[in-house]
């Protein structure tokens, strides 16, 4: 009976992405850096830690299908599709009820499926001391990812006292957790060093969970429960969750049990990290010529500064002349400029796209 799981949330609309990611097809089962899909990546991160027959993907029903085409190593039967998104805290707690009926025993990761992570040894190495905290304590383990800037749009982590030696690596109890501050708090974060990036990394055993869920969210979890009595009745899964889930509280699990529970501890990332969370970061990860230009596909790019340019079509010439600080993205039906400052809204123009019947096909 298999000890250890790893639960992948996977079901984000990418909006931050168009026009490359579309709902059917989001940012994490799209090459957004990297020449496999971001989701892949994850997955192939994972070996030598789990077997990927013990992944579970916890994503929406539309893009189920595209899980299994890019991952195709997962048991199908693992690969669940929401059929409405009731953020992270309901995710979590499907993920109990799906891994206790495996193993109540067991303990499992919950990892985003779309982080930028090159050193997969460092993630695993990770991910084994967090196991054996969570094994042999009645914790809550989380990843702290080393802060290299002041950043404003991550949340974080305060690191308090030592709990103890597992695998190698030091694990620290949590003082607290803070929301996105602003530049000047960010800063004094760096400086004090006892502060660190929440990458949304979680690792506990089940009877953990399941005992914060049940105190923390005793709704949601009475409402699970209902799922997991229809699947121990030979119910299907597709028709429990399409019942039960319009009724589940939308909440993420941060906010429901993380911020609020007394055994969360904490481990110090050994490995790099980047969320990419919309297209300025996705130049990060590749070169840039001596005007700061990042390019991918066919370009030509003239007394221009500092653009980002993403196509997949060899046929067609992009050209940029005289002007800087751009985002250019080409897909076979749409093509998105805009000002990097503006980055951040593009799910604007999805939404708007989306009210509009004649263009719904576009998101």
């Amino acid at each position: 009976m298999t000890d250890r799981f790893v639960v992948i949330m996977a079901g984000g609309r990418g909006e931050r992405f168009w026009p490359e990611s579309r709902l059917a097809r989001p940012k994490q089962l799209l090459p957004i850096v990297g020449e496999k899909a971001m989701l892949t990546q994850t997955v192939d991160r994972l070996k030598g830690l789990v077997d990927p027959k013990d992944v579970f993907v916890i994503t929406n029903a539309e893009q189920r299908d595209a899980v299994l085409e890019v991952c195709p190593d997962l048991d199908p039967a693992k690969v669940i599709g929401e059929p409405m998104g009731r953020d992270t805290a309901a995710a979590v707690g499907l993920a109990a009820v799906l891994v206790r009926r495996e193993n109540p025993n067991a303990s499992f990761a919950m990892l985003p499926a779309d982080a930028v992570i090159h050193d997969a040894a460092g993630l695993r190495s990770t991910l084994e001391t967090a196991f054996e905290a969570a094994e042999a304590n009645p914790v809550l383990a989380t990843v702290g990812i080393t802060a290299s800037f002041p950043a404003t749009g991550y949340g974080y982590i305060q690191q308090g006292d030592t709990l103890g030696e597992y695998a190698g690596r030091t694990v620290f109890n949590v003082k607290r957790f803070v929301e996105k501050p602003n530049h000047e708090t960010a800063q004094s974060y760096l400086e004090s060093g006892d502060y660190f990036w929440n990458a949304g990394m979680f690792v506990w055993s089940v009877g953990s969970i399941v005992a914060e869920l049940e105190k923390s969210t005793p709704s949601l979890w009475g409402a699970l429960q209902a799922i997991d009595r229809g699947l121990a009745a030979g119910e299907g899964m597709d028709p429990l969750l399409a019942e039960h889930y319009p009724n589940l509280e939308k909440v993420s699990v941060d906010y429901a049990i993380i911020e609020k529970a007394t055994n969360v501890v904490m481990i110090e990332s050994g490995f790099d990290w980047d969320d990419v969370g919309d297209w300025p970061a996705v130049g990060r990860h590749y070169p840039s010529d001596e005007n700061g230009n990042v390019v991918r596909g066919l370009t030509q790019i003239e007394d221009s500064k500092n653009n980002i340019v993403f196509s997949r079509d060899d046929n067609h010439m992009i050209a940029l002349l005289g002007v800087d600080d751009l985002i250019v993205v080409k897909t076979e039906d749409a093509t998105l400029v805009c000002h990097k400052d503006k980055a951040q809204e593009i799910k604007k123009i999805v939404q708007t796209l989306g009210a509009k019947e004649v263009l719904k096909k576009l998101t």
